[in-house]
């Protein structure tokens, strides 16, 4: 199986960005994709539930805990990975779709919420569509990228695979997604 085609979903808090994944996941399903999704978060979590075994299994200083049914599996470190790293791991998708993680290579939906927003764009690299909650004014810059509403997730999700029949967006490697645009 090849590296996973990786697509970010950036933007402030409250912008949306996980309804656009859900939503992205949802499409990308239907047109026959396997996929992935990682997520960043800015603060500490815990996705195991106290009094659990596997909770109990960490509390008394497991480093790594694993778990599996006849359903799934889980496994849950104590390390921070890159999101290069936890894409090496996902090589069994078609594509990944990353919620946050805006310094990394890969091309972007960058999501605004409101006009003071736009200058994401000037620190996010990779931006290859914009989803926005207000219209676009003439003042507003963002180049020649695609300028979408933020309801309009099916229309991002076919651009992005358009894209990829196209091989406008070549899949993963050592240096993250390279997104070029042909005429």
């Amino acid at each position: 199986m090849g590296k996973p085609l990786v697509i970010q979903v950036i933007g402030y808090k409250n912008s949306g960005k996980t309804t656009v994944v859900c939503r992205l996941v949802e499409v990308f399903k239907q047109a026959g994709l396997r996929v992935g999704t990682i997520k960043h978060d800015g603060h500490e979590f815990d996705i195991d539930a106290p009094e659990t075994d596997t909770w109990k299994h960490r509390k008394a200083g497991a480093d790594l805990v694993a778990i599996t049914s006849a359903h799934r599996t889980a496994t849950i470190e104590n390390v921070p990975r890159s999101l290069q790293e936890l894409v090496s791991r996902m090589e069994s998708v078609d594509i990944v779709v990353a919620e946050g993680f805006k310094s990394e290579p890969y091309p972007k939906i960058v999501l605004l919420k409101q006009p003071e927003d736009l200058e994401l764009l000037e620190r996010a690299s990779g931006a290859a569509a914009i989803m926005s909650w207000f219209p676009r004014e003439p003042w507003m810059r963002a180049g020649d990228l695609p300028w979408l509403r933020i309801d309009e997730t099916d229309l991002a999700a076919q651009l992005l695979l358009d894209a990829v029949r196209e091989g406008r967006t070549d899949r993963a490697d050592k240096g993250g997604n390279r997104h070029e645009r042909h005429s």
